[in-house]
C-alpha cells in the first residue's frame, strides 16, 4: 500500500499519503448508486487482489494475519493489510467495538490513537512498544471468531469495496475496470492525493483520457490509470515489473474486459489461475 518499500506481502507505502490518513477515510459520497456486482464476480476480483496481497487467492485464510513487515506502517493485519500507522485499523477496531463491546481488542484502542497522534516516522517503534506481542496475540485469536471476521468483511466494503464500485459505475466500467479500480483502492487508498486512488483518477482524466461513461475507449482508458498508478511507484523507487499492476496489464493485453474464465496471471514471480466460478 502507497510508495516507499515493498514488503514481503506487495505492500508499499506513500509518506504523502500516510501522513494525510486518507486510507482510513469514509466512503466517498456519491449520488451515482453502485451496479450490484453478483457474488461470483466479487469473489473473482477478491481472490486477483488477494494473490497480491496476502499470495493466496484464498483471502479468508487472511483473517488471523498480523505483522510488522518493515514498511514503515507498524503492524499490517487482516485480509486487507490494516495498518496501525495509518489509522484504518483503529477505524476497524473502533467499528468493531461499537457493534461487539468488550471484545479481545477494544483495550488497544487507547494504543492505537496514540499511535495515529504521534508523528508518522514514530509509529511504528510505538506500535511495537504500546501494542506489542500481546497486541498480535490477541489479533488472531480475535480473527478466529465469526464476530470478528464479519467486523472485517464489513469494514472492507465500506472503505474499499463500495466506494470502487460507486466510482465503476459512475464511469460505467466493466468487470475488469472494477477490479482495477479496487484493487488501486486497496493498494494506495481512496484519498484524493496524487498518490492515492481518487488522485491518480483525477489525473488520468485531466490527461485527457475519457472513461466509458464519457465515450472514451475503455481498453485504453484503463491502460492510462495502470500507467498512472505505475508511474506513483515509480516516482517512489517501488516499481516492480512483476508487481501487482501486472495483473491487469496481462488481462488488458488479452481484452478481457469481462473477466471469463479461465483467467491465468502472475504476481510477485508466483502463477495463479481461477478456471472455474469460485464459490462465494
Amino acid at each position: 500500500m502507497w510508495t516507499g518499500t515493498v514488503g514481503t506481502r506487495g505492500f508499499v507505502v506513500a509518506l504523502a499519503v500516510l501522513t494525510t490518513g486518507s486510507m482510513c477515510g469514509a466512503p466517498v459520497p456519491s449520488s451515482h448508486p453502485a451496479a450490484a456486482v453478483s457474488s461470483v464476480r466479487k469473489e473473482i476480483v477478491l481472490e486477483l487482489v488477494s494473490t497480491a496481497e496476502n499470495s493466496t487467492k484464498s483471502w479468508r485464510s487472511s483473517y488471523g494475519y498480523i505483522a510488522d513487515i518493515g514498511d514503515g506502517q507498524g503492524y499490517t493485519a487482516g485480509i486487507v493489510g490494516w495498518c496501525s500507522g495509518t489509522g484504518d485499523m483503529l477505524t476497524l477496531v473502533r467499528r468493531y467495538s461499537l457493534t461487539n463491546p468488550g471484545n479481545l481488542l477494544q483495550k488497544y484502542l487507547p494504543g492505537l490513537q496514540r499511535v495515529m497522534d504521534a508523528p508518522y516516522k514514530s509509529r511504528p517503534a510505538l506500535s511495537l512498544t504500546l501494542l506489542g506481542r500481546a497486541f498480535t496475540t490477541d489479533w488472531a485469536a480475535a480473527a478466529r471468531t465469526a464476530q470478528f471476521q464479519a467486523a472485517q468483511r464489513a469494514e472492507r466494503d465500506r472503505a474499499y469495496w463500495d466506494p470502487a464500485m460507486v466510482d465503476a459505475t459512475r464511469d460505467r466500467l466493466s468487470p475488469l475496470g472494477q477490479y482495477i479500480y479496487y484493487d488501486i483502492s486497496v493498494n494506495h487508498g481512496p484519498g484524493s492525493s496524487s498518490e492515492s486512488f481518487g488522485g491518480i483518477v483525477a489525473r488520468v482524466k485531466a490527461d485527457g483520457h475519457l472513461p466509458p461513461a464519457q465515450g472514451g475507449d475503455e481498453i485504453a482508458y484503463l491502460s492510462a490509470i495502470v500507467a498512472a498508478r505505475d508511474a506513483v511507484l515509480r516516482t517512489s523507487g517501488t516499481y516492480q515489473v512483476d508487481g501487482r499492476s501486472s495483473i491487469a496489464g496481462t488481462f488488458l493485453r488479452q481484452k478481457k474486459l469481462d473477466l471469463a474464465l479461465p483467467l491465468r496471471w502472475s504476481v510477485y514471480g508466483d502463477s495463479y489461475a481461477i478456471a472455474t466460478p469460485p464459490a462465494p
